[in-house]
């Protein structure tokens, strides 16, 4: 059984915030969860990240070791796909990459997109097993 308590103080000491560290949990779980169903061992997690997810991808590494202390996962590794931001632009009818986080507007033609094609995710996509 884990110990939230040590993982909350050396994740604090780290600078990282509680948020990271309840990801790290829900995702070792999710994960520990599928490897049991399975009968089989987990060596790493794949996730897709995104900029505008509101992850800091430092701090969630960083809480993931922490969240995969005394459980099965112990050992693996969290691999992080980090995804661009992607809009969709409707007078060029593409997808595109904004000029910016801040700023999004098609690269291309400059007009502003109110559609996020992709950027904001935070989704576990593979497991990487024995």
């Amino acid at each position: 059984m884990r110990s939230s308590r040590g993982a909350r103080s050396s994740l604090i000491r780290f600078g990282g915030t509680m948020h990271e560290l309840s990801l790290a949990l829900s995702i070792v779980d999710l994960a520990a969860e599928e490897a049991n169903r399975r009968g089989v061992k987990v060596h790493a997690v794949r996730l897709r990240l995104g900029p505008l997810s509101g992850v800091v991808k430092e701090a969630l590494l960083f809480s993931y070791a922490l969240a995969c202390e005394g459980t099965p996962l112990d050992g693996s590794r969290l691999v992080i796909e980090e995804v661009p931001v992607v809009v969709h632009c409707s007078r060029c009818r593409a997808d595109r990459e904004p000029i910016s986080m801040q700023n999004l507007r098609c690269s291309v033609c400059g007009e502003p997109s109110f559609q996020l094609v992709q950027g904001s995710e935070m989704e576990v996509v593979a497991l990487e097993v024995e």
